[in-house]
């Protein structure tokens, strides 16, 4: 690049001398900072302002067809540097000029000097940062950087300068070139702002750094994914759209204020750590738009009107990442300049928390709302619990957000029992002691209003056993979803444990409505005389409870081996016992008068139960079974 962009050296400027074209007028600059110098003597003043005219002029942009076509800093770096003391010195000798003749050709000319080396350096600043764009990305600033004292001393920064030169060189064989180049860049870039500002030409120099790196934040946050969305645009969007973006912006916020901005951040610190006020301006002035998209977007998506369940996630998501960095992001924008970034990530953090709370609030009133009636008829696991469970399981996975969403939110104070019947409000499960986490009191009172909702719905079947069934699928699956999310360490193994027992008491319950009267077919004394009795009314019994319990559903394969397990440890041992005994007193049941009421052999009826809630997820009708252990008659 330098090959094809510059020309070969040139001579010394001591042999270069040239005179100005035509004569310069004295016109008001900038009030320069105070320096302290030793007063000079007019011989060399004289001298000096020779000199300094000789290589300035060298490098005048309107009289030197060279100097436009050259780069100094490329050039010759030896030269840069004393065209950089040149400068720095001509500015002690104006002060020196000013306080003994203000009105003096050389003071004139001095002004007149600075004025065009302010003008070439200008020039120089900003062929710098436009040719080394690629050297100087945020990312591997950012990398390789850390950020400068805020404290650098002025009169340091020739030695801060030479110190970097050598450290670049004894550095040479262990890194790379594009680390050389950018560490190159940042230096020079440093030498010519400390001039510029320490001379009264901040504001050229600021206007030239803020055109090219203003551009590189706002095309990188661009460039990230992250765009200028207004809020009736996002309220018009599907939220499949939406959600895409948010997506975007939660990668796009941590690259952002790690690499992008903390990489401006440092080079900012660094070429302008002359000035404090220079420095900060400056950096508010490049990221403030940037800055203003990227931390206004989360506010934006909390006051749009979509009410999609995954939006409390994607609220607790940017909540989340926000709270993750704003001390890098307080850090980074810290000074008074930058107030307005932190003021706009204060407000979108306070949106988010809002939100959240509302949504949750919502939530809740929906599980309490909900009138669907679908799977109560068959007993089996209501859509209400499904969706419900997993909800707060995903919400699980959110404590530590939500933990800083609601440190004394009423969300997580002690529930408005009111709303809940006085069954669900005296029951065990719902006494908490002072110690326990709000956390785990607020995921216990949503599942016990989803259970008590529940519990309506049960009380509207017609048949007794199937609400029984009912409540013993939806308690089960709950359970089983606590035990396989975060819920479990929420709620702890007390919950788990007390709503177990609960599950298998509805389970007791339902096993005593549904084949109690079955099972009370059979009297504890097998009597003979009383043999056909007890089979007839078995048979009946039997069939009628058959027929409505294998239309029902149990979709937990552990619950249904578990019901039907129980059931037959309640029938099989008793029926054998009166079959055995009936077969001990007539030698066969192949008997012509025994057939006519003896119908199942034990085996039938093991193998009946053991096909009960067939496939466990739909009704099925008996006449579908296809048994062939007993050569009894079957049912049609």
């Amino acid at each position: 690049m330098r090959k094809l962009c510059f020309n070969p050296k040139t001579p010394s400027f001591a042999l270069a001398r040239t005179s100005p074209s035509s004569p310069l007028s004295l016109t008001s600059s900038p009030t320069p900072l105070r320096l302290s110098f030793s007063e000079p003597s007019s011989f060399e003043e004289d001298s000096f302002l020779d000199e300094a005219e000789a290589l300035i002029m060298k490098w005048n942009l309107d009289t030197s067809a060279y100097a436009k076509v050259t780069s100094l800093f490329y050039q010759d770096k030896t030269e840069a540097k004393h065209y950089i003391n040149c400068v720095n010195q001509l500015q002690k000798t104006m002060h020196s000029l000013l306080s003994q003749n203000p009105s003096s050709e050389k003071l004139i000319l001095a002004h007149n000097l600075m004025q065009i080396a302010m003008k070439k350096l200008k020039k120089e600043f900003y062929q710098i940062l436009s040719m080394n764009r690629a050297h100087l990305d945020p990312e591997s600033v950012s990398a390789r950087s850390c950020r400068t004292s805020a404290n650098s001393s002025s009169s340091d920064y020739e030695d801060d300068f030479a110190a970097e030169d050598d450290d670049i060189r004894a550095a040479s064989d262990s890194i790379s070139e594009v680390e050389q180049v950018s560490s190159g860049a940042m230096a020079d870039l440093k030498l010519i702002a400390d001039c510029m500002v320490s001379s009264g030409y901040a504001k050229e120099c600021v206007s030239v750094y803020t055109i090219i790196r203003k551009s590189i934040i706002d095309e990188g946050v661009y460039r990230l994914g992250v765009e200028k969305l207004s809020s009736s645009r996002a309220n018009k969007m599907e939220w499949e759209v939406l959600d895409l973006k948010i997506k975007s912006w939660l990668e796009a916020i941590r690259i952002s204020v790690r690499t992008l901005f903390n990489g401006e951040r440092i080079l900012c610190d660094h070429v302008f750590s002359y000035s404090d006020s220079v420095r900060e301006s400056c950096f508010a002035e490049i990221s403030r738009d940037g800055a203003s998209l990227l931390f206004g977007f989360p506010e934006l998506i909390a006051k749009t009107k979509k009410s999609s369940p995954e939006k409390l996630f994607r609220v607790l998501d940017m909540h989340a990442v926000v709270s993750e960095l704003f001390p890098e992001i307080e850090s980074i924008f810290s000074s008074d300049y930058t107030s307005a970034v932190r003021a706009q990530v204060l407000a979108s953090h306070q949106r988010l928390t809002e939100t959240a709370q509302n949504l949750l609030m919502e939530f809740e009133s929906a599980i309490q709302k909900d009138s669907s009636k679908s799977a109560v008829n068959a007993g089996g696991v209501h859509s209400l619990t499904i969706q419900t469970m997993n909800y707060i399981s995903v919400l699980a996975d959110y404590v530590n957000v939500l933990t800083d969403i609601f440190p004394s939110s009423d969300w997580l104070q002690s529930p408005k029992k009111s709303s809940l019947p006085e069954f669900y409000l005296y029951s065990p499960e719902s006494d908490y002691s002072a110690s326990t986490p709000a956390l785990t009191v607020r995921f216990a009172w949503l599942i016990l209003v989803l259970l008590c909702k529940l519990d309506g719905k049960a009380k509207h079947c017609k048949d007794v056993s199937l609400s029984y069934l009912f409540l013993a699928n939806n308690l089960w699956y709950v359970v089983a979803r606590v035990r396989r999310s975060n819920l479990q360490y929420v709620l702890g193994d007390d919950w788990i444990t007390k709503h177990e027992a609960k599950a298998k008491r509805f389970v007791a319950n339902y096993e005593k409505v549904a084949w109690g009267e079955v099972v009370s077919s059979l009297p504890e004394n097998p009597a003979t005389a009383e043999a056909r009795a007890v089979f007839e009314n078995f048979n009946l019994r039997f069939e009628e409870a058959y027929r409505k319990q294998n239309s029902f559903v149990v979709a937990d394969r552990e619950l249904r081996d578990e019901i039907k397990g129980s059931i037959a440890r309640s029938i099989v041992p008793r029926y054998r016992e009166w079959y055995n005994a009936l077969l001990a007193t007539v030698g066969s049941v192949r008997n012509l008068t025994v057939t006519e009421y003896v119908t199942f052999t034990p085996e039938d009826i093991e193998n009946y139960l053991a096909n009960l809630f067939f496939f466990g997820t739909s009704p099925s009708a008996v006449s579908s079974l296809s048994l062939t252990s007993s050569p009894l008659r079957r049912w049609s």
